[in-house]
């Protein structure tokens, strides 16, 4: 009895932990699937804005066209930086420190945009129109140093680039020279063929000796004198002579 409670027990714990991990899993779903949305709307609504601006930068005068010029000259260096940064980072940990700065520079501009959208919904434009100069120099200053920030993130990428490129460069021209130094391969291959034939023919090292008795010719099987009419004789490899001309 005591057994089969334990069973009971176990299997109920293993389907609690699968209907705890469903639900998680089902939460983290979810949730990626809402900050998805979000991103969509944000980037959706920041597109929208961008074009607006745009239009009234180049289609009115004076103080409002002049608040959503600064509006998009803002938004586009922090937007170019923010990128740029983030890019970097994948392939150089080092940024991080940037992208830390980056983030306390963006929350001035921020600042700075959303007063500027405040301004535009301002009825007096006197007072608006003197602040311009101000508000300029504002802007300024922080789209000055994302640009720095962006620039140099760029600046360091490119060196890694080219030194990276460099010494790819040096080693494929090693490995060049390597592949053409042919020269002395096919004397090594001879000289070491040359070394082990002689080896094998030396006495005591490989070579056959004649046993006792060979080279004495057998009595009554003297061998006949050489004539030396008689042509010489000829080896297999040796090519046959010429006929010679009768004419």
């Amino acid at each position: 009895m005591e057994a089969g409670a334990l069973v009971i027990i176990m299997a109920l714990l293993v389907l609690f932990a699968f209907l705890g991990l469903g639900v998680w899993a089902t939460v983290k779903v979810v949730g990626a699937a809402k900050r998805g949305v979000d991103r969509t709307i944000h980037q959706a609504r920041r597109t929208v804005e961008d074009t607006t601006l745009k239009a009234r930068s180049l289609g009115q005068v004076g103080v409002a066209g002049a608040l959503a010029q600064l509006r998009l000259d803002l938004r586009t260096s922090m937007r170019a930086t923010q990128q740029a940064l983030h890019q970097g980072v994948r392939t150089d940990a080092s940024l991080k420190e940037s992208i830390g700065l980056f983030e306390r520079l963006s929350a001035h501009g921020q600042e700075l945009d959303d007063e500027l959208k405040r301004l535009e919904q301002e009825p007096d434009r006197k007072r608006t129109a003197e602040a311009l100069p101000d508000l300029r120099e504002r802007v300024g200053k922080i789209t000055q140093a994302a640009d720095s920030l962006r620039w140099a993130a760029r600046d360091r990428a490119r060196r890694f680039a080219e030194d990276d490129l460099s010494a790819l460069s040096e080693q494929i021209k090693m490995e060049s020279g390597a592949l053409r130094d042919w020269s002395r391969e096919p004397v090594d291959d001879l000289a070491a063929a040359a070394a082990a034939w002689d080896a094998t023919q030396a006495p005591g090292q490989g070579g056959r000796q004649p046993s006792e008795g060979q080279g004495q010719a057998a009595p009554g099987n003297r061998p006949q004198a050489l004539d030396p009419a008689a042509p010489p004789a000829r080896h297999p490899w040796q090519k046959a002579p010429r006929p010679e001309s009768t004419t």
